[in-house]
């Protein structure tokens, strides 16, 4: 038997009734049933379904991009403003190799990565074992790898893959 979420449908829901702006029972019911519509047509379109396995390791790096994410908003505006104290920007392509291997984790990767401003996801290999990204101020290639490995990859891989011995 077909196990159906209910949030991500009512959610759906809630957002027909916003975008309709009206409350009226014909829209309720018809939001209702085009958000259980859609996810029930699309169950079959997702063959992996995610299995989290440490939330307290996900609620750790959710905090880490954040604050990640504001450090970087302050270096791009320092590069944007021409800010840089005389050193030369050096905007360039990077190749990471990459351990994890698991959908879920790797699309978290890549939003972590395009939402931190700086960073652009450009690619990945076939079989998932070589990001590119683009680095707007690429000062050490070195040092990028590891933060990537260690402060995004590492959590991913204990989120969605399980502890694996390194």
């Amino acid at each position: 038997m077909m196990r159906i979420p209910v949030l991500f449908p009512l959610g759906l829901a809630v957002l027909w009734l916003v975008l309709t702006e009206s409350l009226s029972p014909g829209h309720i019911l018809l939001g209702l049933a085009v958000g259980f519509g859609m996810v029930l047509s699309f169950q079959k379109l997702r063959p992996v379904r995610p299995r989290p396995k440490r939330w307290h390791v996900a609620i750790r790096l959710a905090l880490m991009v954040l604050i990640d994410i504001i450090k970087s908003n302050i270096a791009v505006g320092r590069v944007v403003l021409g800010l840089t104290g005389g050193r030369t920007v050096k905007s360039e392509f990077l190749d990471i190799p990459l351990d994890l291997r698991d959908p879920h984790g790797l699309s978290v990767l890549a939003m972590i990565l395009t939402a931190t401003p700086g960073t652009v996801w450009s690619g990945l290999a076939k079989d998932s074992s070589m990001l590119r990204l683009h680095v707007l101020d690429l000062q050490d290639p070195d040092a990028w790898i590891r933060t990537i490995k260690t402060r995004y990859e590492r959590p991913l891989i204990q989120i969605f893959e399980g502890e694996r011995s390194e």
